[in-house]
């Protein structure tokens, strides 16, 4: 096991390299493509109320697999970032829904909204391997945030690109039980 500093600063320098590797994508193709291969190969199940994101500056954009997930009766719910240290919450979006204005240039259900327990999330990420580990921003939300909803399925999204040999990684970061990205879904732990 890496000591804690040594960790930090082998995420940080992964993060810088997760950066620069995203730079120029097509964020809205590779989106869609990322929702066919999802809705293909690893859709939710029926009824199961999904938990995305509004992507923020190069992130592979999920927009048409919220649309789509939406148009076949899946309640959506967007994430609300509180205070650092604790878990996020999630609200109730429809297509069309105002956001408001987050932490950190998120952007999220107002507090008018309903508030959601997710059984699926998809989960934004910097980098990510074959065995389910995920580089985040550094804030830990995603991570405290599983811990808390122990049986739901996490599903990490991203461009190919963004895939690396091995995420530095400690015991409290969260794995993905999948990846999906605009070539296809890689379930973790399984080569290929």
């Amino acid at each position: 096991m890496l000591c804690p500093v040594l960790l930090a600063e082998l995420k940080a320098e992964a993060r810088k390299a997760a950066l620069a590797r995203r730079l120029g994508q097509d964020a809205l193709a590779c989106g869609a493509a990322l929702a066919d291969h999802l809705l293909r190969d690893l859709p939710p199940p029926p009824g199961a109320t999904v938990a995305g994101f509004w992507p923020m500056g190069p992130e592979i954009d999920i927009r048409p697999l919220l649309q789509a997930l939406h148009e076949r009766g899946h309640p959506i719910a967007l994430p609300v970032t509180p205070k650092r240290g604790q878990p996020l919450h999630f609200r109730r979006w429809r297509p069309g829904d105002a956001l408001a204005r987050g932490p950190m240039g998120t952007s999220q259900p107002g507090a008018e909204a309903e508030a959601l327990v997710p059984d699926w999330l998809l989960v934004p990420l910097l980098a990510f391997d074959r065995a389910g580990r995920r580089l985040g921003y550094g804030g830990g939300y995603y991570d405290r945030t599983l811990a808390t909803l122990p049986a739901a399925v996490a599903i990490g999204t991203a461009f190919a690109c963004q895939e690396v040999d091995e995420v530095p990684a400690g015991p409290e970061d969260a794995l993905l039980a999948a990846i999906v990205t605009e070539r296809g879904v890689i379930r973790a732990g399984v080569p290929g």
